[in-house]
């Protein structure tokens, strides 16, 4: 006879929550300026948690006073914090930290060993992997993920949305001159029985993935993305979608500029919608744009 389950309760940061006294002689010094902040444990080398704001002190401050995240603050020892002209800036220095330091409660923005996307091969999307080619300079690419079944899936809810054939998109086994199972309940438009030409098939799955195109870097080379505060000025030297560093004048960013840089996700989507707007001051370090 089976043994019964063991009941466990379920645990409740909250249940343990005491205001973190021991961390307010770290608070005097945070300012009310952009920036990022760690809370560090016991470990020099893996912090707690890294976060971004553009008013550090105030963000940091929401912590102290969250029952949620008691666990956390309980093991945290003290807090440093980095200064950045803006928000822009604050974005793309968490993003760094976090896939580099790995933070114990940190859950968005862990680094992706499997990102792919979805590419059109002889009418058909299939899976492609960053590791494999240049997402960057590589046209014809729709979505990132963070791994194949993530791609499927999307691709899965596109074409239930649009009526879209299973068998045509490579989701499921499709046998010639038959139509597939979704089409007899009216879900696929029947590109698959002749209900629908392929063509029209084809070119109704090209407007549907077209908001998740990905945009080729449009510069020759490395760019400098100015973002200033009142007392602060930061050059964020860019290229390939990839953050290479930020410096304080033009004059730094050869060095920076320089360095190999490959697509990186948490790149494209904090920069391509300010990049591409027209509404930032970019300054094309290569002399040179492609567009």
């Amino acid at each position: 006879m089976p043994s019964r389950p063991t009941y466990r309760p379920q645990f409740s940061p909250a249940a343990i929550y005491a205001y973190p006294e021991h961390l307010r002689p770290f608070i005097s010094a945070i300012p009310p300026l952009p920036g990022v902040y760690v809370f560090h444990g016991e470990s020099e080398t893996l912090p707690l948690y890294i976060g971004k704001s553009i008013n550090l002190r105030s963000r940091v401050l929401s912590h102290l006073r969250t029952p949620d995240e008691a666990a956390m603050l309980y093991q945290a020892k003290r807090i440093s914090w980095t200064r950045t002209a803006g928000e822009i800036g604050a974005l793309l220095l968490e993003a760094k930290m976090i896939k580099a330091q790995q933070p114990l409660f940190n859950k968005r923005l862990r680094r992706s060993h499997q990102l792919c996307a979805l590419h059109m091969q002889n009418r058909k999307p299939e899976v492609v992997y960053a590791k494999e080619i240049d997402f960057s300079h590589h046209a014809g690419l729709y979505g990132l993920f963070a791994n194949r079944r993530t791609a499927l899936e999307a691709l899965r809810s596109i074409a239930d949305a649009h009526r879209l054939c299973y068998g045509l998109l490579g989701l499921e086994p499709l046998n010639k001159g038959r139509g597939c199972f979704r089409s007899a309940l009216h879900r696929c438009a029947g590109a698959c029985c002749g209900k629908e030409t392929l063509d029209a098939h084809h070119h109704r799955l090209l407007c549907a993935l077209e908001q998740l195109q990905l945009i080729c870097w449009p510069w020759r080379g490395a760019i400098a993305l100015p973002e200033e505060s009142d007392d602060l000025i930061q050059y964020h030297i860019i290229r390939n979608w990839m953050w290479l560093g930020s410096v304080g004048s033009l004059a730094e960013a050869a060095t920076l500029s320089r360095q190999q840089a490959g697509f990186d996700h948490d790149g494209y989507k904090i920069l391509c919608k300010t990049l591409m707007s027209g509404s930032a001051a970019v300054i094309d370090l290569s002399g040179e744009s492609d567009g």
